[in-house]
C-alpha cells in the first residue's frame, strides 16, 4: 500500500470518452486527486462521484484535477457520467494495473465470502508527483468535503 511521501505510480488510462489520460502530463502543472471506487452506478459510488462533481470548481481553483478510477470500461463510465450529470473524469482500468499499483485491489469479505475487489481509496498527489495523502477504506458520504480540505492544506 502506498504511503504519504512516496512517489505516485505513473498511469495511462482511457476516460469515458476513450481519451487517454497520462499522469506524466500533469507533473509540475496540477495536483491530482485519484479516487478508486468499486463499481459504476452503485449507491456509495454514486454518492461519492456526485459530491466530488459538486465541488469541481473548488478543486479547479486549487489547481487540482479529480479522477475517479474503477475496473469498469469506458462505455460503463460514460453511461454513469451521463445518468448522474457527473463532471469528475472517470478512468477505466479494466485490467486493474492502476488498482494494483496503488494497492487498492485487495481481498474483501462480504456476506461471509472472500473475494478480490477495489477498496474505496483516495490519493492526493502534489504537482511534483508525491503522494501527500493515502486514504484507504473511506466512506463515501462527506468524503469529497474532507478531500477538498486536505487539498486546501497543500
Amino acid at each position: 500500500m502506498l504511503q504519504a511521501g512516496q512517489k505516485a505510480p505513473p498511469f495511462q488510462l482511457p476516460d469515458a470518452d476513450m481519451y487517454m489520460v497520462d499522469s506524466s502530463d500533469y507533473l509540475d502543472k496540477k495536483n491530482l486527486v485519484l479516487y478508486f471506487y468499486p463499481k459504476d452506478d452503485t449507491t456509495g459510488c454514486t454518492i461519492e462521484a456526485v459530491e466530488l462533481s459538486d465541488l469541481m470548481e473548488d478543486f479547479e481553483k486549487l489547481d487540482t484535477l479529480v479522477f475517479g478510477i474503477s475496473r469498469d470500461n469506458c462505455a460503463s463510465h460514460a453511461s454513469f457520467r451521463d445518468k448522474h450529470g457527473l463532471t469528475v473524469r472517470l478512468l477505466a482500468d479494466p485490467e486493474g494495473e492502476a488498482c494494483e499499483a496503488f494497492g487498492v485491489w485487495q481481498e474483501k469479505e462480504a456476506h461471509g465470502q472472500k473475494r478480490m475487489g477495489i477498496v474505496r481509496s483516495t490519493f492526493i498527489i502534489d504537482k511534483s508527483g508525491v503522494v501527500r495523502e493515502a486514504l484507504y477504506d473511506v466512506k463515501p458520504k462527506g468524503h469529497a468535503g474532507q478531500v477538498l480540505q486536505l487539498v486546501e492544506s497543500l
